[in-house]
């Protein structure tokens, strides 16, 4: 039996239910890039501010790509668990805050629609770096953001004038330096050249939050499904398995209603900068370096890679000489405990959390989870050993391309075999290259990179 309203009678007692009738609740939140981390952070905040009395915010998930997540949870009535795993211990809760999901490949108009009822008062997005459809340069690139999410928020958007209804608060969940401004220049891009006359509207009624998003969540496996549907007596076809921490900061900035997420552990605060700087550059560049060093040493999941006494020694350096000293830190930000945090986290066995899954898409993250870190450190002199020997690994990856999953993957692998670190340096630190402004800007970069 697959897991649905009809089935939550038959599950054991110490499986956490929802409290608040589903199907009374409007769809207030549109959320693109439905994937696993979303199910496991924003729609579980929703659903225990739902559980706890707001109302109006279920949410309609859009998938951009594939209907797998559609085909899981669909049929299930857009229910699924969230179980919790720290050490030996498991903890299972259904999620029912996500009514649907719709697939932009064939339910457009069902997507406008949604974003342009009058009930829709957020549009979140967890649609990857790559999803953004930015340029080497940081600009939008047209042609990919035509496959995005952007022109079927533009067309909601203009309904939305054209109807009179107030703006949105568009919400940024993705790991991108100062990613509401960055999401805000991308879609004022997107408007010029697509939709000029929508600017004025969304500069004066939408809002654009900075927020910053942490917790880890491995891609399930078979194992891991077998083991719930003992522990469950039905098949849940859209598990999520993740780990006990979550933080969400977000700037409050909002455009009109939201949830009470702050009551339920997110932080609103007036300036997201701190937080997603130590995040970015110690939890994420710490997971990238354990991700190629690791792969190239044998490992498979992250606790083995911190298992490894070397690669656990150099991401605790990492975090705490390399990239810590380059954070800007809040009054009530302490970076030596969010490290030892971070390591802790890195070392439980129970998460499982495979590296191949973090070295996907290298050229999207690697800039803002090292390259502003090195840029710091060049423009003062100093060395950041661990990320030069990321670096060395990421290399490595690109030549042995067994676990390389990445939009310039071919092109690079190609290079890196021709021409070694040269060529590659030339493709992504030249004047054309993809980190083109970061070089031009610190000039010691390039050289920082050759020694």
């Amino acid at each position: 039996m697959r897991l649905s309203p009809s089935a939550l009678t038959q599950l054991p007692q110490d499986v956490t239910r929802f409290g608040y009738d589903r199907d009374a609740q409007s769809i207030g939140i549109v959320h693109f890039g439905i994937g696993a981390f979303h199910r496991a952070h924003q729609a579980w905040y929703t659903d225990l501010a739902m559980d706890a009395g707001d109302r109006g915010w279920a949410i309609s998930g859009v998938s951009l790509r594939s209907a797998a997540v559609a085909d899981q949870l669909n049929p299930q009535h857009g229910l699924y668990t969230l179980t919790e795993r720290s050490g030996e211990n498991a903890a299972t809760r259904v999620i029912a805050a996500v009514r649907e999901v719709l697939v932009a490949a064939r339910d457009r108009d069902a997507i406008i629609a949604r974003v342009a009822s009058p009930d829709c008062h957020i549009v979140s997005f967890t649609v990857t770096e790559k999803g953004y459809a930015r340029s080497g340069a940081g600009t939008l690139d047209l042609s990919l953001a035509q496959k995005s999410f952007y022109p079927l928020l533009s067309e909601a958007l203009e309904r939305r004038r054209g109807a009179g209804l107030p703006g949105v608060t568009l919400l940024c969940c993705d790991n991108l330096p100062d990613n509401g401004r960055t999401l805000e220049q991308l879609m004022a891009q997107w408007t010029a050249a697509r939709a000029p006359d929508l600017d004025e509207w969304i500069a004066q009624h939408c809002t654009f939050p900075s927020s910053m998003v942490d917790r880890i969540v491995p891609r399930s496996t078979g194992e891991d499904r077998t083991w719930l549907a003992e522990r469950l007596g039905v098949e849940d076809d859209g598990a999520i398995f993740t780990e006990r921490f979550s933080q969400w900061v977000i700037e409050d900035r909002f455009a009109g209603p939201r949830p009470a997420w702050e009551q339920h552990g997110a932080q609103l605060v007036s300036d997201v900068a701190p937080y997603e700087t130590a995040k970015l550059r110690m939890l994420n560049g710490a997971h990238s370096f354990l991700a190629y060093c690791g792969l190239q040493r044998g490992h498979a999941y992250v606790h083995e890679a911190m298992a490894d006494a070397e690669l656990g020694a150099m991401a605790r350096s990492l975090m705490l000489e390399e990239a810590a000293p380059t954070v800007d830190a809040a009054p009530d930000q302490d970076l030596n405990g969010y490290a030892a945090e971070l390591l802790e986290r890195f070392r439980d066995p129970a998460l499982r959390h495979r590296l191949d899954q973090i070295a996907m898409d290298g050229t999207q993250k690697i800039p803002q989870r090292w390259l502003d870190t090195i840029a710091w450190h060049a423009s003062r002199g100093s060395d950041a050993p661990a990320i030069r020997q990321a670096f060395a690994a990421w290399l490595w990856h690109l030549h042995d391309g067994r676990f390389v999953d990445d939009p310039m993957g071919d092109e690079l692998q190609a290079l890196v075999r021709k021409g070694g670190a040269e060529a590659v340096l030339d493709r992504c630190f030249g004047c054309d290259g993809m980190r083109s402004a970061l070089w031009q800007d610190h000039g010691k970069l390039r050289s920082w990179f050759e020694t």
